[in-house]
Order: structure tokens, then C-alpha cells, then sequence
């Protein structure tokens, strides 16, 4: 069995996980911890834990030491120079008439590297510009192009649900989201309702869809014909949380009765997994949407 830490150097980045060497670290304090860039500052977000070796995949870089108070003190400095850090290098590309927009920086825990990041519509080539940036800040110079679901992750800002986006809050990594996936759940494909702030669909639309595509899968189709208590009758809704369905059966010549039905009185047994409701063994007929794994929306008027 090996000891092992989890640090975070973000609130909303990913967790890497050190050796603490004897180091005992508890959650929210500070570590001074050994990284491919160098020296860092990271947040304990998993304090130690004992696992067995065989789950440890490579040799884990050492903590150096738990946060000293001067350690708090060159944190918050180099943390009060990113937001000057980005005006001056802002300025530099403004007069070199370069479409670059810079989003952040970060300054290494010992000062030897500054990184920035910045976004643009084109490749830039910004090899003049570094030269000039280590004159300026005497040190190394990292220039890193991001895109547009990043910059929202570190930026942050409120959602269409007014809590902090999700990218911002606490997802380490961005999952693939497709158009697919609010056909699923039934929602307006009108881009300004199911788009966040970065103008991409919600990161949230991936939360719920296995959900519902597994319970898809077993509920009858919309427009489809299926037998009813009071007799065969065309689906015009279904509610996938609720497990209801909508139907129209015609009860005289040009009348129509509308039910609502559960699956109970349908006689439809709700199965996850790979098997349908109706024999348990058959394959599902594949969707029609199922090639539509893109994110990018079509134009509506809705």
C-alpha cells in the first residue's frame, strides 16, 4: 500500500494526485508540490489516502511541503500581478494590430515562467511578440491559444439557470454534448435556449441523457399505433420523467378521445440495459438521430 494526496491547482481544474511523503495534508490546505513546470502552490482537495500500488500508474512527483505562511504571501502576489500581467500584454498585441484576445495568465509559484492565455479566430504567430513580453517581465514566456468553452471556464459568470456555469464551478473536463442529446429530453432546439454562455450547447444537456435514452428506448415512439385499454390509438406525447403516455384514439366517425396512460396500463415493462421491454432480447431499431453527434445548431425560428 502507497500513500497518495490529491491536489488541485484550480478550483474547477483537474486533480493530480503526489506522494506526500510522510506529509500529512488535510482538505483546503496548501502544498508546495514538485510539477513538470516547476515548482507550484496547489489546494488539497484529497487528503492522504492509502491505495494499493498496483492502482498507482507511474512514479508520483513529491510534495515538497504543506504551505508556510510566506508560501500564503507569494501566492497572493503572484495572483495580483495576472490582471496587470494581461493589460500589458494586451496592449503589446493591440499595437502589433494582432487579433489576439488575452484571457489570463499565470505566474509559476517561483516567478520563473509567466503563461498566457489567449483566443483568436486565426493561427497567430506571435513569435515577436514573446520577445518583446520577456523583455518586459524578465522571465519565460508561454503563450497558450484557447478556445471558446475554456475561456467561459475561466472567466465564469452566471447560467440561463442563474447558478454559476458548471465548466466554472466544478467539471474538471468538458464532455462531447450533441444536438442529440436535448432531442432526448424534448427541448427547443432554438439555439438561444439550450446554448450557455460560451454560445456552445449547455455543458448540462450530458447530466441526464443516459436517463433518458435508456428510457427511450422502451417507451413507444411519437405518431407510432399501439394497443391501449381502449383500443389502438396514434401517440402524439410521451414524458419520459414520468413515464406517461399521451394518445389519441378515434372513438366515432371524426371523433377523438385523448388519454393519458402509465406504462403500467399499456403493459410495457420499464428494462435498462441493452435488452427492449417487449422480449428481452432483441436489439433496439436504431434512431434515426443517432449520426447527429454534432453541436452545432441548426437554424430555427421557434
Amino acid at each position: 500500500m502507497s500513500q497518495i494526496v490529491g491536489i488541485k491547482f484550480k478550483d474547477s481544474g483537474k486533480l493530480y494526485y503526489f506522494a506526500p511523503n510522510d506529509i500529512q495534508l488535510n482538505k483546503g490546505d496548501g502544498a508546495i508540490v514538485e510539477t513538470a513546470r516547476g515548482v507550484e502552490y496547489g489546494t488539497v482537495a484529497v487528503p492522504n489516502t492509502e491505495v494499493a500500488d498496483d492502482e498507482i500508474k507511474g512514479e508520483l512527483k513529491p510534495v515538497l511541503r504543506k504551505a508556510t505562511a510566506a508560501d500564503e504571501q507569494q501566492r497572493a502576489e503572484n495572483i495580483a500581478k495576472r490582471a496587470h500581467a494581461i493589460r500589458q500584454a494586451q496592449d503589446m498585441a493591440n499595437r502589433r494590430k494582432m487579433d489576439m484576445k488575452f484571457v489570463d495568465a499565470e505566474f509559476t509559484f517561483d516567478n520563473s515562467k509567466v503563461l498566457f492565455y489567449f483566443t483568436s479566430d486565426n493561427r497567430i504567430d506571435f513569435r515577436d511578440l514573446v520577445k518583446e513580453l520577456a523583455a518586459t517581465f524578465h522571465m519565460r514566456i508561454e503563450l497558450r491559444q484557447i478556445g471558446i468553452r475554456d475561456e467561459c471556464k475561466m472567466k465564469g459568470g452566471l447560467g440561463p439557470c442563474g447558478r454559476v456555469c458548471c465548466c466554472n464551478d466544478y467539471m474538471g473536463d468538458f464532455e462531447r454534448v450533441s444536438i442529440k442529446m436535448a432531442k432526448h429530453q424534448g427541448l427547443s432546439l432554438n439555439p438561444g435556449k439550450i446554448s450557455g454562455l460560451c454560445g456552445r450547447l449547455m455543458c448540462c444537456l450530458k447530466f441526464e441523457d443516459d436517463y433518458y435514452a435508456d428510457t427511450l428506448k422502451f417507451m413507444p415512439k411519437v405518431n407510432s399505433v399501439i394497443d391501449t385499454p381502449n383500443g389502438k390509438g396514434r401517440v402524439d406525447k410521451v414524458d419520459v420523467l414520468r413515464q406517461t403516455v399521451v394518445v389519441s384514439t378515434e372513438i366515432g366517425e371524426g371523433e377523438v378521445q385523448i388519454n393519458e396512460y402509465t406504462l403500467e396500463q399499456l403493459g410495457i415493462t420499464p428494462v435498462y440495459g441493452n435488452a427492449c421491454a417487449q422480449c428481452n432480447g432483441c436489439k433496439n431499431e436504431p434512431d434515426d438521430d443517432d449520426d447527429d453527434d454534432t453541436d452545432i445548431l441548426p437554424e430555427t425560428d421557434e
